[in-house]
């Protein structure tokens, strides 16, 4: 009976992060900020149990992340050649811009950075450079 009573207890947790995280998904919407999402994203992968990632864990799932970008715009859209037996591996690109994105904040999260004032000074900067 414990573990039946273990399995119910596991699945009532899985409950309510579900639960929890799509309490949160509902409130997303176009007029969110970027900081409003950033939190978004810390929240979640609060909810979801990775805060005490170390930086370079999550450094190295941002890369990748990128890697797998890299390989559904290669499918997607090159006509460059890729093995048709791993061709359900390969995600959409949106799918995989919004994977890295999500780590880029959570990157950002775990150093305490604000990505929009990071994305504000940086364009700052860009604007006094000269482009050719």
């Amino acid at each position: 009976m414990e573990l039946m009573d273990g399995i119910d207890n596991k699945e009532k947790q899985n409950e309510d992060i579900n639960n929890n995280q799509l309490e949160l998904w509902n409130k997303l919407n176009e007029s969110n900020t970027l900081p409003e999402i950033q939190n978004y994203i810390k929240e979640v992968i609060r909810i979801r149990g990775f805060v005490g990632q170390e930086i370079e864990k999550t450094m190295l799932l941002l890369l990748e992340e990128v890697g797998e970008l890299a390989k559904s715009i290669r499918k997607n859209a090159t006509n460059m050649n890729i093995d048709k037996n791993k061709l359900n591996h390969y995600d959409t690109i949106e799918s995989e811009i919004a994977d890295v994105f999500i780590v880029l904040n959570s990157v950002c999260n775990k150093l305490n950075i604000d990505l929009y004032k990071a994305l504000k000074d940086k364009e700052e900067e860009n604007i006094k450079r000269k482009w050719q």
